[in-house]
């Protein structure tokens, strides 16, 4: 029998809430008939949508009127919101009664009250948030996306060996390349942070396969199967990548669209066109994981729609069936460095 894996979904976070959650919810369980959902928000706009959508009759509604603004600061989220949606659906998962939890709502607050429900992993200082990136060879995994700005060197070594088991545990890559993201591949440019924490990488060889600095171009093209950066960095990053990639797909539209000729070929071209755009899609790399805590958590991207969120779904799906904390946790205690 398999076993079942339960989703603790804060339903009331993100910009098209309730809606996309319970729409991405079902989609979810299309493609993993082994899940269960705890949705957590507001039952009088929740009920309805499930009851539409019969392969989610198993569900439970926890009620509760209360959500975290979008613009909400951490600080008071975590003060004034024990009795929200998203508080709600991380304490379900500290209790032990589910498994993850995934959020659309505010970062900052999520990343805020996981860290005090979940609380970081012994050996981790600060948790950081990963998540896949599209290559010419694939995909990598990149970290920190956002939840430290501003970072020292120790933390960039952590990400490194979170970043490490990541890959190796949830992407299968036995033994990836880690490079730190930097403004040159020389060993004397850069940050001095940056530099010391390749230093000490380096004397790690023997424990990571530290492959030394990636400049920003060099991303997309695959030669490091795990990118470290902080978080000011690393957010700036995906942002950037996620708007080049918004602009190449208008491009083509325009082009494929400019003449008569131009929408001939795009009939005998659609096939590849289609794939292109499906390869482009930000929605299919949605779910971004917060590593270094007791627990699983994932940030779907606010602005999504039912098939990205369905994706963060997916993402969390992933990191329990493979043991995800427990490996984590393992390979953390085996590094024979003061971190």
């Amino acid at each position: 029998m398999t076993k079942l894996i339960h989703i603790s979904l804060d339903t009331m976070g993100g910009d098209y809430a309730p809606k996309i959650v319970v729409e991405g919810a079902a989609q979810s369980k299309i493609r993993y008939p082994n899940l269960v959902f705890s949705f957590f928000g507001n039952k009088r706009k929740i009920a309805p949508l499930i009851n539409s959508l019969g392969i989610l009759q198993n569900s439970k509604i926890i009620h509760t009127s209360d959500i975290i603004d979008a613009n909400e600061k951490p600080s008071i989220a975590v003060r004034k919101g024990k009795n929200s949606s998203m508080a709600m659906a991380i304490q379900l998962v500290k209790s032990g009664k589910a498994d993850a939890v995934v959020s659309a709502g505010n970062t900052g607050a999520l990343m805020a009250m996981t860290k005090l429900f979940l609380r970081p992993m012994e050996g981790i200082t600060r948790p950081a948030i990963a998540a896949y990136f599209p290559t010419i060879a694939g995909e990598s995994c990149m970290l920190d996306l956002g939840a430290n700005i501003e970072c020292d060197a120790k933390n960039l070594v952590q990400f490194a060996f979170m970043g490490q088991a990541f890959a190796n545990i949830v992407m299968g890559i036995t033994n990836p390349t880690i490079s730190l993201l930097n403004i040159g591949e020389e060993e004397q440019k850069g940050l001095d942070y940056i530099k010391e924490a390749s230093k000490i990488l380096i004397s790690l060889k023997n424990q990571i396969n530290y492959t030394g600095f990636i400049e920003g171009d060099k991303i997309a093209q695959g030669i490091a199967d795990v990118i470290i950066a902080d978080g000011f960095i690393g957010n700036v990053s995906l942002k950037t990548a996620e708007g080049t990639a918004m602009l190449v797909t208008s491009y083509l539209k325009k082009a494929l669209t400019s003449s008569l000729s131009s929408k001939i070929g795009y009939l005998f071209a659609k096939k590849a066109i289609n794939n292109f755009r499906l390869q482009m899609d930000p929605r299919k790399y949605n779910g971004a994981v917060f590593l270094g805590l007791n627990g699983i958590a994932v940030k779907s991207h606010g602005g999504t729609d039912a098939f990205g969120f369905a994706n963060a779904i997916g993402v969390a799906v992933d990191m329990v069936r493979y043991n995800f904390i427990s490996d984590l946790q393992n390979n953390i205690s085996k590094i024979k460095y003061s971190l």
